[in-house]
């Protein structure tokens, strides 16, 4: 993979009409593809627990007002009703714009922060990162394949506080960045949301016991300085695979991350 070139600032009507270009293209594969998307909805839990994560719903981040943090809790909410219990069946994908649909005031979704350019704003349905970020970690600890994933460009906030290795999460725009998740194993998977003690929560359950526990992990974690001026941060995820004995099955490279740092990075001495 090449190196971040010095971003270049495109015209709102290039962005306007490149965002329509694409919104279309994807609209045409949505209904004359062979991709099977999942859609039917589990009311009740299917009795395994596969994997589970919870991320915190409010965050003190540098120069963001908190409405946009409390706002984002209501956007995550209308989002998590339209994938609560979705049950990806043998075969189907899982796609997480189709299952959304657009996010509009219409539907209730309020400006909420929005990642641009290595900054951000407020845009309606603001927000909605946190949850394809909380679906993508949870998915790397099952046997579903991700089959779409787009990492974020911009490294926008100093890490705080991390626990996952950075370029862990799966960053989304309606409708062609998309999150999508194939079933190739013979049981279905369900999905399970929650808001809990101020957490957004996540699951993915199952007919059977798991067979196997996954460990993510990140190699080549480093930063550097390009001719032009700016920071790039990289690293590479990969995944380990144990039995149920704790024993090593296969060790898996999952995917490479490069994104311009929009922070001054703080580099020890000689680095």
């Amino acid at each position: 993979m090449e190196a971040i070139r010095k971003p270049v600032r495109r015209s709102k009507w290039r962005l306007l009409l490149g965002t329509a270009y694409y919104r279309s293209r994807r609209y045409l594969e949505w209904f004359f593809g062979s991709v099977r998307f999942a859609k039917k909805k589990g009311k009740e839990l299917l009795p395994h627990r596969i994997s589970q994560h919870q991320t915190p719903m409010l965050r003190q981040l540098k120069d963001v007002d908190m409405w946009l943090q409390h706002n984002k809790i209501t956007n995550l909410k209308i989002a998590m009703e339209r994938l609560q219990g979705v049950t990806i069946m043998p075969g189907e994908t899982f796609s997480y714009w189709r299952l959304i649909g657009k996010p509009n005031r219409r539907k209730g979704y309020v400006e909420g922060m929005v990642l641009f350019y290595g900054g951000f704003k407020p845009g309606v349905g603001g927000g909605l990162c946190q949850l394809s970020n909380l679906i993508y970690w949870i998915t790397l600890h099952t046997p579903l394949e991700v089959t779409e994933r787009h990492r974020h460009s911009y490294d926008v906030f100093p890490d705080a506080n991390r626990t996952q290795p950075f370029g862990s999460g799966a960053t989304c725009a309606y409708n062609y960045l998309d999150l999508r998740i194939r079933n190739n194993t013979t049981e279905p998977y369900q999905l399970v949301l929650g808001i809990e003690n101020g957490h957004l929560t996540g699951e993915w359950r199952t007919t059977k016991p798991a067979l196997h526990h996954y460990e993510i992990y990140e190699k080549e974690h480093r930063i550097s300085q390009h001719y032009w001026g700016g920071y790039e941060r990289y690293n590479s995820i990969f995944r380990k695979v144990f039995n149920q004995d704790g024993e090593l099955v296969s060790d898996e490279f999952i995917t490479e991350n490069r994104a311009l740092m929009m922070y001054q990075p703080f580099l020890e001495s000689g680095t």
